[in-house]
């Protein structure tokens, strides 16, 4: 199994970013997917998730209406668009499929929101 994500970087406030999580080893298609980030000294926070059919999306409070989760089950690829970036988005942001008690993760990559 494996999650590998791409596309961190360092941006300017107010900047966008998309992350991408290429997955692989296992049945894509039938797991849900989530974003976490965890930011120095901070426990890993849940940001967004979407269903294994990509019908239903959720978000975390401090990012909802900035930042859109998608996925593409003919690829294996779930994306996070990061929109009107803040410095409190400063973070790893880390993949994760999940169903049932299994749950894989990536290894992360690092967002830096600065000016």
């Amino acid at each position: 199994v494996q999650l590998v994500e791409s596309g961190g970087g360092l941006v300017q406030p107010g900047g966008s970013l998309r992350l991408s999580c290429a997955a692989s080893g296992f049945t894509f298609s039938r797991y849900g997917m989530n974003w976490y980030r965890q930011a120095p000294g901070k426990e890993r926070e849940w940001v967004a998730g979407i269903t294994s059919v990509g019908d239903s999306r959720n978000y975390g409070d401090s990012v909802k209406g900035r930042f859109t989760i998608s996925r593409d089950n003919a690829k294996n690829t779930v994306s996070l668009q990061m929109n009107s970036l803040k410095p409190e988005d400063t973070a790893v942001y880390y993949c994760n499929a999940r169903r049932g008690t299994a749950t894989y993760w990536g290894q992360g990559t690092q967002v830096s929101v600065s000016s």
